[in-house]
């Protein structure tokens, strides 16, 4: 960034932070199933079957705070947290800022509302273009399906990154663990993962690890996760089921609209969620250089494009 860069944005967050205490929490119905999303982000809280079962995170502070936020104009960190645009320096905050701004929203009906928001001064400080952005959820019983909808509203192109970090709960049951469930593709696959390099901050992608082969099962423990997320770039499967195979219970995520699946959670704690997460984009890669415009999976929209994306969430029970 230069020096005239991001300077107002902390503050911003902190008052962001300040009023998600008392942001609202919007709520959709349909089949007996209950959805409650918070208008901050447009970042979904809760996801309830007809017994009231929770398949959401519950954002315990002492695991993760969040529980699906939005990752948009960026994924992940930055070298430095800097990137170059355009030929000048700008500091966009990890995993972006739309997650943090509070949405405006149309709700139609009992089981569909829509949020949106757009940029503004503060955000033009972090990334110099003006866009719309809307994300839509429409419930449909035991699946949520999410409609994300980006515009360029400047007359140059415009370049971003768009990600979802649903956690789900996991296990779902006492008496249950996190190694009794899987990740479950509908192909086989062989497919590595970059492997994250704590120290500077960064994948490798020199040195990954083979998760799949051949094979269209994962079996969970957190021992997987020691070095961060298992990332899978361009898999030919765009659908996976977090499941207890022994109940059949679980959730399924359908991602067509989305290059590579991440998954996470912090494995220093065993924490009892995993999230499940799509990815347009990633944090920085060793071999990148410091232009957004040459990052993994940039989406580029020309002067007043629009680009949707899907993104749907089933209840498996």
């Amino acid at each position: 960034m230069l020096n005239n860069g991001c300077q107002a944005l902390p503050a911003i967050l902190m008052l962001i932070k300040i009023e998600r205490m008392i942001i609202m929490l919007l709520t959709l119905k349909d089949q007996g199933y209950t959805v409650q999303i918070e208008t901050v982000g447009a970042e979904l809280k809760s996801y309830q079957n007809e017994t009231g079962k929770e398949f959401i995170w519950n954002s315990d502070p002492a695991f993760w705070s969040r529980s699906s936020p939005l990752l948009f104009p960026s994924i992940g960190n930055l070298r430095n947290n800097k990137t170059i645009i355009n030929g000048r320096e700008y500091e966009i905050p990890k995993h972006g800022f739309v997650r943090d701004m509070d949405m405006e929203y149309q709700k139609e009906g009992d089981n569909k509302v829509t949020f949106f928001c757009q940029y503004n001064e503060d955000t033009l400080k972090c990334y110099p273009f003006r866009f719309r952005f809307s994300q839509t959820y429409e419930l449909n019983g035991p699946r949520l399906c999410t409609t994300y909808l980006v515009t360029n509203e400047d007359n140059q192109d415009m370049y971003y990154h768009l990600g979802a970090h649903p956690g789900f709960m996991c296990p779902l049951e006492e008496g249950e663990s996190f190694s009794d469930y899987i990740l479950k593709f509908p192909y086989k696959e062989t497919c590595d993962s970059p492997v994250y390099d704590l120290q500077n901050l960064q994948f490798d992608p020199v040195n990954t690890k083979r998760y799949l082969e051949n094979c269209d099962t994962i079996n969970l423990k957190y021992s997987l996760f020691n070095m961060d997320a298992l990332v899978f770039p361009h898999m030919k499967s765009r659908s996976v089921q977090l499941i207890n195979p022994s109940t059949g219970k679980g959730v399924q995520v359908d991602y067509p609209d989305f290059t590579t699946i991440a998954f996470w959670t912090p494995s220093d704690v065993e924490a009892p969620f995993l999230c499940v997460e799509p990815w347009n984009g990633a944090a920085i890669f060793a071999d990148e250089d410091d232009n957004f415009v040459n990052k993994r999976d940039i989406q580029i929209l020309k002067e007043g494009e629009s680009k949707s994306y899907q993104l749907d969430i089933c209840i498996l029970s």
